[in-house]
């Protein structure tokens, strides 16, 4: 299940260095607009440390994780969606990924231009969603106007399309993104099929520069209250990562990592704010989260794996990401909590106790879940 996150925002704000930081892939990274031209793909493994405990339970010989892809799209600018800078291009590339994340610089350097010249990190937010509607705008209003001739000959589906695309034209009017707008079941997958950019999940990554990820070590001036109520009033995610360091650490591991991470972020910081400090594992578990996906897993001796699937999904379904064949050859699957399997000691066990139990076609598969298909 190969799902994308577009990783957007305006010029210099740290996008490219962040994606660097994200997936150990050299992108160019300079100190002016358009460092990135063609959105870079990069695919990156999602941290769960469950998996690691299930390879060591099983004595695996090959643990593979469950991965999300990040795509790095170069600078929106004030006007793209008119075909400023390089505005049609990037909204396309925009529009082929799945769910956006938006890199808001939080930093003040002068030594890194700023497009406008300020930090202001609502007025940045502001420029890209903006832009993002206008390009949906000119998509919804195109639409209808296509459909006005079947709604006339009183077509049942076009009369639909055309209402939930008027409830989104004036959503988007009055500079609310579309996801904004409510769809009942016969509505949504009309909705979807525009492949609106607005419509797409959102997160917002804030880029500062400093050690840590606790709030309170966010600026605590007006523009950065008005930054934490914006994401209170929207029900928004966001994460805060500081990827130069991410950047500077991102051909470290394990133990060296934290030693490096220690020496870059200073001496007095706590073990606990140090763990904390790894926004980069942050982002891509909530980036994982934003896609609505969840993970079940297979586990032993040859290996250990985390499978992606939608939340949601039956048994049948689930199985389909080990192969297509599973879901219309399945019979039954064998499920247990991962936590329960390493509780028991042996699969065996668990079964003794009755934790190991079968299940039918209408299974929900529960993130966590380890599963034994049987076909």
């Amino acid at each position: 299940m190969s799902l994308s996150i577009g990783i957007v925002g305006l010029p210099n704000v740290g996008k490219s260095t962040l994606f660097n930081a994200l997936t150990r892939k050299s992108v160019l990274v300079a100190n002016y607009p358009f460092a990135t031209i063609d959105p870079s793909v990069g695919v990156v493994a999602v941290p769960d440390e469950r998996l690691y405990k299930l390879a060591e339970f099983s004595k695996t010989q090959k643990t593979v994780p469950a991965a999300v892809e990040f795509v790095d799209i170069a600078g929106l600018v004030k006007g793209a969606s008119a075909g400023e800078g390089l505005g049609n291009q990037f909204l396309s590339n925009i529009r082929e990924t799945d769910a956006i994340a938006q890199v808001v610089r939080i930093f003040e350097d002068d030594n890194i231009i700023h497009v406008d010249g300020k930090i202001n990190p609502m007025l940045d937010i502001g420029v890209i969603n903006l832009e993002l509607i206008l390009a949906d705008l000119q998509t919804v209003t195109k639409r209808l106007s296509n459909l006005n001739k079947e709604v006339k000959a009183g077509k049942k589906e076009a009369i639909l399309e055309h209402g939930i695309l008027e409830k989104v034209k004036a959503a988007l009017e009055n500079e609310k993104l579309a996801s904004s707008v409510t769809a009942d079941e016969f509505e949504a997958p009309l909705l979807k099929s525009m492949h609106l950019l607005t419509a797409k999940p959102f997160m917002y990554v804030l880029n500062k520069k400093s050690g840590g990820t606790n709030l309170d070590e966010v600026p605590t001036d007006e523009r950065y209250k008005a930054l934490m109520i914006f994401f209170t009033e929207n029900n928004a995610k966001w994460v805060i990562v500081d990827a130069g360091i991410e950047h500077e650490l991102k051909e470290f591991d394990g133990t060296e990592k934290e030693e490096m991470r220690k020496a870059l972020v200073g001496d007095d910081v706590s073990a606990e704010a140090l763990a904390e400090a790894d926004g980069i594992n942050e982002l891509i578990k909530k980036g994982y989260e934003l896609l609505n996906l969840a993970t079940y897993f297979t586990t032993g001796e040859k290996e250990t794996r985390a499978w992606t699937i939608g939340k949601g999904w039956t048994a049948p379904m689930a199985g389909t990401a080990i192969h297509t064949d599973f879901k219309d050859k399945f019979v039954r699957a064998e499920v247990i909590e991962w936590d329960k399997l390493l509780e028991a000691g042996s699969f065996g066990a668990a079964r003794e106790k009755g934790w190991l139990r079968t299940e039918g076609k209408e299974y929900i598969v529960k993130d966590g879940d380890v599963i034994e298909f049987k076909i």
